[in-house]
This record gives C-alpha cells, structure tokens and sequence, in this order.
C-alpha cells in the first residue's frame, strides 16, 4: 500500500514526460526524432542515479526530514532555507502541473470540455482543498485502486502496442499524418542546445523521487528497509512506463506540437490536440473503445492523486519551516480537523494563481516544473556527500570492526552521493540553458526571494524572541488601580459593563464618555441621575469627533495628577447571530480597542452583550472534537426540542450589597 500512497506523483510524470520530449524533438522536424531513445536512455540513467541516491539518503536520515535536512545539517542555514524555498516552489508547481495534465487527459476524451480547461482546472484544485480541510486522511484503498489501474492499464497497453508491432500490426496514431512545418536546418550549437532541452523536458518524468524520503516515518518496522524497497519498486515502475511510451510514441507516430495549427501541416484548428497518452491509447486499442476510457480515467485520477500528495508535503513542511522560524507560526496550527489548514489553503491559492496566469497550458508549466526539483536534488546529494565524508573522519575513533563496516557504507554513499550530486548539478545547468528564456526566469527569481523571505521571517522571530526574554533589571512600577467604562448613551449593555466593573472592585471606577455633539453629553448627565448610577459620570468634549484620542488624554492626565496607575478601559460590544448585522454596526469598540491598546498599562475589557439573533449561534448543534466520541466523553449537543433555555440573570446596576 506504500506503492500508490508515495508514488503517486512519481508515476504520473511518465504521463507528461515522454509528451514533452518528443514534442520538442519535434522541433527540429521528423528527424530529430531518431534522437529520442538515445535522450530517453539519458533520463533512464539519470533516474536510477537518482533512485540510488536516495536510498543512501534514506539510510542516513529515516527521520523524514529528507533534502531540508539534509542540506542544514550538512551545508548550513541558507543552502537548507534555499533547497525549502526549492520544495514549497516545487509543490505549487507539482498541483499545476498534475491538475493541467489530468484536465488534458479528461479533454482528450471529451473534447467538448475544451473551452472551459481552466475552469476545470481551478475547480478540481477548489475540490482536493475543500476535501483535504474536510480532513479525509489518505486511505490506501482510495490511493491503491486508481494507481494500480493506472500501471496494469498502461502496462497492457504497451505490451498490447509492442505485440501488434512484432506481429507486423504496428499501430499507427491519428497525428501521423501531419508532418511538421518546414523549418531551417540545425546545425552544431542549435542541434545540442534542442537535444539538450528535450533531454530536460523528459526530465519531468523524475518529479516526486524524493516523496518516500520524506515520509519514511509513515513504514512499517523496519522502516529502512521497506521505504527503499518502496523506492526501488517506483523507480523500476517508472523506468518501465517511461520508456515503453517512448517506444510506443514512435511506433504509432505521434507527432505532438506545442502549437499544432502553427507546426503541424494538416492538422485540423478548431479541435484540442490529443495527449501522448490518449494518442497512444486509440491507436492501440481504438478511439472510443472501453480500455481507451479506462486508460484516460486512471491517468487523469493518478494525475490528481499526484496533486493531493503535494497537499500532504506543502503543509508538512509548512509547519516544519514554522517550527524552526522561518514561516509564519500560523502555517504550525492544525485546524478543528487536526490538518495545518492554513497551509493547504495558502498552496490552493497559490496553485490556482499559477493555472489561472497560465490557462492551465500544460506545455507552458513543464518549462517553470522541474528547476525547484533539481535545485533540492543538487544540494541534497551535496549535503550527502559531507555526510559520508564526515562520517569518514569519525571512524578512525572506532573499534577495528566497526570502522571497518562503517567504511565500507560510507565509501559505497559517497561513491552514488557524488555520481548523483554530479549529475544532478549538470542537468540543474543544462536545465537553465535550455530553459530560462522559456519561463524558467520566474522560478530563478521566486526561489532567492522567497529564501529571502524566510531569512527576514526568522531574524523577525529572533529580534522578537531577544525583546521579550525575561531579566533582571525589567521592573514594572504601576500604582493605582483605575476602571474606566465608556459610555455613549445610557443603555443594557453599558450597565452590564458598569456592573462588570464593579464586581471586579477596582480602587477607583468612572465612566467616560466621549461627546463629539455637547447635546448628547447634557442628555447623558440627566439619564444618569434619573437612574442613579452608582459610579461617577466624565464628560470630555470632542469638537473634532474623534474617540480614541481624547479617551487617552483623559489617560495621561489622569496619571500625571495620581501617579502610574493601572488603567482597565471596559468597552460594551455586540454580540450578533447574522453575517449581515456586524455591517449594520460601527464596530467602534474594536477600533477603539486597537488604538487604545497601544498605550502603555491599558488593559481593554470588551464586555459582550448578546443580541437576541446570537442564539442561532448557540442553538446549532455543535461539532465533535476528532476523537471525542472514540474517548467516551460525552457530546454538548445545543438546540435540541427538549433543551430548555437558561434565563439570563440580572441584578441591579448599582455595587453589592453587603452583610
């Protein structure tokens, strides 16, 4: 069940990558694509490389930190902040990317979706996040089904392809007719600059390697042991699926365009371009047949299940990023659901950005995907290599066979650490080569600002944490204690707060109020002494209409006749049931609130009156809390017929009375 639940992303890559590669090749015009087996051989190379490598990585830090921490412990405080700036890019990028293609999947065979691509694309990113927050853990089942239909499936298909091909049947795919637009024969530089950006683009296919790596804590005993099984099983996967579309997309001929009515002579305008994948599919087994739906339906739930997965890891390094303060803490709350809501929030958000900017063209985001994934690869083999060399240097304190067997583990990590981090620096380059003039600029500028941001964050936590740290010479010197109520007419709930007041037996109790017309002031005097309320009455004038400014006047003179007192400034406010009643009011107790607490030794007191409106909020059943009814505590079920309501309890205004 490991299998479909980390390996989801990885797999679905071979969905987009070998499209990728031939429809650059392409390019060049039918003979460049002699190159692609030699070009996919190179991605094959480089994914086991990268496969190995991360079994060491795997070996060396079970604790799920993988190329974060790996590059802090072993590079420092800016290559690690870097390679989580690299990773929370990469998973914006993995959501566009895998809701982008599966929408190109579902339009391949339902072309009548075409106009509203980006539509799709932003609702099935609102519906993972609406599902995510509803907190639906990853059940494998969920996981298992879709995935595996996808590898038998595919699987099928090309050893279904290859058969037909070895029986002289070979299929032929609907876009072979088209040949590609004439264009200018390459030579020299422009032959390997176009061979190199194809070898990038089928790169694409190596996104979410990394994934078992950060989740090793998640195996069974021994966790090791079965996370580089799980490893060795996905890359072997999806060495199989990667180059057996390969082949299968140049036996059928598939010639796939970025802009079909511009590059390829014939095709018809008007209709959306099939995928490699359904190309593929109806050449095989036929357009509208059953296996070429079912096809299409596993690859375009695997590409969302490939979503759903980065809605795992964003939030997980969210918080982790949070704990070590370089994010805000927010992002380290778990919500009612027990999931860091505000982290998948902030990754649908920005997801749905990036398909919106892009109109979720699948061709255009591959160019921006695969930078932020070989940046954390680089730096993390890197990391790896001053792990093993590390450890080197720490044998030579160890007994004869220890050192011995720590050795040899070291020098076989070191050997694969340095082979993957060599090619993975390389790629990195031929990567910004080939792909900076494409879009991949936005990503070289989003990564360092990003790390920017995150350094700014945590020297924001560390000032903040160095200011309030407790010490010896801090001293408070407050004497007095003073409440003042404020008062705008004589009603319910300022008598409340009047009375709130009271029972706290502060040293000293006035109410102020702020008369910004003198006529509201003289009426407010003959109101309190028809009523005869038992605490003095204050009147400041505010010629200017303003609240908060005359109230702490009325502060700093007050203390400057009797000392630095205490101040306790009670603020009477509503309580409402409607969405629509709080624009109704002024809300000026909050706004008073929030300037007045930016005066030293004011405490604020916001005394709640409830509206009769607000018992909707108390008279809908309540939610229980993720475990409650599993630990046999009792549920407080609110509004029910046989509830009987509690009466509100009211005493005079005026002090206690007293024995």
């Amino acid at each position: 069940m490991a299998l479909p639940i980390f390996a989801s992303d990885a797999l679905s890559s071979v969905a987009y990558g070998p499209q990728e590669m031939l429809m650059t090749l392409g390019l060049g015009g039918l003979a460049f694509l002699a190159f692609a087996p030699w070009v996919a051989a190179a991605v094959v190379l480089l994914l086991i490389v990268i496969v190995l490598s991360y079994r060491k990585l795997i070996q060396a830090y079970p604790s799920g930190g993988g190329d974060y921490e790996v590059a802090s412990k072993n590079l420092g405080e800016i290559p690690g902040v870097v390679v989580a700036a690299a990773l929370l890019v990469d998973y914006i990028l993995t959501v566009s990317v895998s809701i982008a293609s599966g929408v190109d999947n579902i339009i391949s065979a339902v072309p009548q979706l075409d106009p509203w691509r980006v539509e799709l694309a932003v609702g099935f990113v609102i519906l993972i996040v609406v599902v995510n927050l509803r907190g639906v853990r990853e059940a494998s089942t969920f996981f298992a089904v879709p995935t595996y239909i996808f590898i038998g499936s595919v699987a099928v298909m090309i050893v279904t392809g290859l058969v037909r091909t070895f029986l002289g049947d070979a299929p032929v795919a609907e876009s072979a007719q088209y040949s590609f637009q004439h264009t200018d024969q390459l030579v020299g530089a422009a032959m390997i600059l176009l061979v190199l950006r194809a070898f990038s683009s089928g790169c694409s296919a190596l996104t979410g390697v990394e994934a078992v790596s950060n989740g090793v804590q998640a195996f069974r005993i021994p966790k090791i042991g079965n996370a580089q099984t799980t490893l060795a099983m996905m890359g072997g996967i999806a060495i199989l699926l990667f180059t057996g579309l390969t082949a299968l997309g140049l036996i059928t001929q598939v010639h796939y365009a970025e802009n079909p009515c511009r590059d390829l002579v014939g095709y018809a305008c008007g209709q959306p371009q099939q995928s490699l994948m359904a190309q593929v599919a109806s050449a095989t087994f036929g357009a509208g047949s059953l296996p070429f739906f079912i096809i299409q339906a596993a690859t375009a739930c695997v590409l969302l299940l490939a979503a759903n997965t980065a809605f795992n890891g964003f939030p997980l390094l969210g918080a982790v990023l949070a704990r070590d303060g370089y994010a805000p803490k927010a992002l380290n709350t778990r919500g009612d659901r027990l999931v860091f809501s505000n982290g998948m929030i902030v990754l649908g958000i920005a997801a749905i950005g990036v398909l919106v900017l892009f109109q979720a063209n699948l061709t255009n985001l591959i160019q921006l995907y695969i930078i932020g994934v070989f940046v954390s690869f680089s730096l993390g083999q890197v990391g790896m290599v001053r792990h093993w060399r590390r450890l080197l240097r720490a044998a030579h304190g160890q007994n004869a066979e220890v050192a011995a067997q720590a050795r040899r583990s070291a020098y076989t990590g070191l050997v694969i650490n340095s082979l993957g981090a060599s090619l993975t620096i390389a790629v990195l380059l031929i990567v910004t080569v080939t792909k900076f003039t494409h879009g991949a600029w936005m990503v070289f500028i989003a990564i360092p600002v990003l790390a920017l941001l995150m350094m700014g964050v945590k020297r924001y936590y560390r000032d903040v944490e160095h200011e309030i740290a407790i010490d010896d010479t801090t001293h408070f010197g407050s004497e007095g204690d003073v409440a003042i109520v404020l008062v705008n007419r004589l009603q319910k709930p300022v008598v409340k707060a009047i009375d709130y007041a009271i029972a706290a037996r502060h040293e000293k109790t006035v109410a102020l109020h702020v008369a910004a017309n003198p006529e509201d002031g003289v009426q407010l005097q003959r109101d309190w002494q028809q009523h005869r309320i038992p605490i003095p009455l204050v009147i400041v004038e505010s010629p200017f209409r303003a609240y908060a400014q005359p109230v702490e006047a009325y502060i700093k003179k007050y203390r400057a006749k009797h000392g630095p007192a205490v101040v306790t400034v009670y603020l009477p406010q509503y309580i409402v049931g409607h969405w629509w009643e709080s624009i109704l009011h002024n809300r000026r107790a909050r706004r008073m609130a929030n300037q007045l607490m930016l005066i030293h030794g004011v405490t604020i007191t916001l005394v709640p009156w409830l509206l009769d409106s607000s018992e909707l909020i108390y008279g809908r059943r309540s939610r229980p809390v993720p475990g409650q009814q599993r630990a046999g505590r009792p549920l407080a079920l609110y509004g029910e017929a046989n509830a009987k309501p509690a009466r509100r309890v009211q005493r005079p205004a005026g002090p206690p009375e007293r024995g």
